[in-house]
């Protein structure tokens, strides 16, 4: 199909400012032809520009794979795509950038933000969870850059979970005693490594009789309980209106009479309120960090706490008080997640540091004191 001939459609649908329905497509399309177009022609037409006019383009087919987590956008005839089996080139193209920057600019505005000259990049979450960022150029030096990233419900359990080889039977015993002793804990690893997926399947592992009050950026946790209440954040609209921050959501929380309060991801200021009230009586709570080993989370929580005006030495008394056990997951080369290590916290007379008490499905150092932990609580190994 003639590019000229697409502009001009394009531009008569812009101008007509209606919805875009096939049937409007259709009419634009004969309208510039004369009505000489063939069938097949129009058919293509309609394709082309209702792709263009709703939803994620032609990007949609690659996000409705159940295997794919991110499709990347770094110029018309480069799209590439994320899953099991790591990055790879998708043969879906876009006919120039104009096109890209239109779905951009079209995705900024479903999500309430704005994408322009004046403002060339957006990170923002889409109503149907998804979460887009983007670049316009100049700033992006080869043309507008477009990641989506798709959120999937986490809904493996910890057999299942078992069965794709991210720990053995002994290993979900020992996760399941962890859960039900009430020790607070932090599921660590890098993007895509599987935190939010075992952070469901351990929620399912909490009494049936115990409230979980769940906050997240996008609602992702969907733990197999019968007591779980989500409360998800909201960005500010486009006029900097109405934002509902992850902080204030832990700080309602506490105020829904919780047994168990959970952060889908601590990535802010929101840490001081969750340290605090797993220091108030909320035992047993969860959450995950970014995070590429054990040893980096106190470092990593220090960033956090310093942006709600915690200082080092309060956040490490809290942080020691407050979680009990690290997970740290690690997604290999071959494509598997796997638990690679369980740290327990310990605090020192200057900080808190993390022992290994289990390392690549063997008893580590600190094992003896985390078996204590759990023999103390009345769940022995």
């Amino acid at each position: 199909m003639r590019r000229d001939l697409v502009d001009r459609v394009r531009e008569r649908l812009a101008v007509l400012g209606s919805d875009v329905t096939d049937a409007v497509v259709a009419d634009a399309f004969r309208a510039e032809t004369g009505g000489v177009a063939s069938d097949l022609d129009t058919l293509g037409a309609v394709r082309e520009l209702r792709q263009e006019f709703s939803g994620t383009g032609p990007l949609a087919p690659l996000l409705r794979d159940p295997e794919v987590t991110d499709v990347l956008v770094t110029g018309p005839d480069r799209v590439w795509i994320d899953g099991p089996d790591g990055l790879r080139r998708a043969t879906v193209s876009f006919r120039d950038d104009d096109s890209v920057r239109r779905l951009a600019q079209r995705l900024a505005l479903a999500a309430g933000r704005r994408l322009d000259d004046a403002q060339p990049f957006v990170d923002a979450w889409l109503p149907d969870g998804m979460r887009m960022h983007a670049m316009l150029p100049p700033v992006a030096a080869d043309g507008t850059c477009l990641s989506l990233r798709v959120i999937r419900p986490a809904g493996h359990d910890l057999a299942k979970l078992r069965g794709l080889g991210a720990f053995d039977e002994a290993t979900e015993d020992l996760l399941i005693r962890i859960v039900r002793a009430r020790l607070a804990f932090l599921v660590i690893g890098a993007t895509g490594s599987g935190k939010t997926t075992l952070l469901a399947a351990l929620l399912a592992q909490v009494p049936a009789a115990e409230r979980i009050v769940c906050i997240e950026d996008a609602g992702e946790l969907h733990p197999d309980h019968p007591q779980v209440v989500r409360l998800v954040s909201r960005p500010p609209n486009v006029e900097g209106a109405g934002e509902v921050t992850t902080q204030e959501l832990v700080r309602q929380a506490l105020r829904m009479r919780p047994d168990r309060i959970v952060v889908g991801e601590v990535r802010g200021a929101e840490v001081c309120e969750l340290l605090a009230a797993l220091n108030t009586g909320h035992d047993g709570g969860a959450g995950t960090v970014h995070a590429n080993s054990p040893s980096e989370v106190p470092a990593r929580m220090e960033a956090l706490a310093a942006l709600g005006g915690v200082s080092r030495p309060a956040l490490h008394s809290q942080l020691a008080a407050a979680i009990r056990v690290v997970l740290h997951l690690k997604r290999c080369p071959d494509g598997p997640r796997r638990l690679v290590e369980i740290g327990l916290l310990t605090r020192t007379p200057d900080d808190v540091v993390i022992r290994s008490a289990w390392l690549d499905g063997h008893p580590a150092a600190a094992w003896p004191d985390l078996t204590a932990l759990l023999a103390e609580r009345g769940f022995p190994c």
